[in-house]
């Protein structure tokens, strides 16, 4: 199947969000693990895993569009203590927000409604 130019496009670019949310997730978690912070290592682990399915589904769709999945991803932002580390978290979870939401209009726009509905899982997933 052909997808939409544009919806790939788009789709592409969530992919680096996601993988980059996921690569902060993970770093974050070994580092609450390492101070001996189990319940966060706990939560964040788990963050980790949504975002790394989130990033999967992402790149089926676009190899089910017809397209090569771009798998560059994001610049991450890596906290030194708690209070950074949740900060900067909190931060990217505003930012892949943002930018589901502007893929949930731009999917409705371009009438590709399996894309659409998939970010809009992935945003109530985010918004959780």
């Amino acid at each position: 199947m052909r997808g939409n130019p544009e919806v790939i496009d788009y789709l592409n670019m969530l992919i680096g969000g996601e993988l980059a949310a996921r690569d902060q997730y993970l770093i974050h978690s070994r580092m609450y693990e390492d101070w001996g912070l189990s319940k966060i290592y706990e939560r964040i682990d788990h963050e980790m895993q949504e975002e790394a399915s989130h990033a999967d589904s992402i790149i089926r769709r676009v190899l089910f569009l017809g397209a090569q999945p771009n798998m560059n991803r994001e610049d991450i932002n890596v906290g030194t203590d708690v209070v950074s580390c949740l900060k900067a978290d909190l931060a990217l979870e505003y930012h892949v927000r943002e930018k589901l939401a502007t893929g949930i209009k731009l999917c409705e726009d371009k009438g590709d409604y399996i894309s659409r509905d998939m970010l809009r899982q992935q945003l109530s997933d985010t918004e959780e």
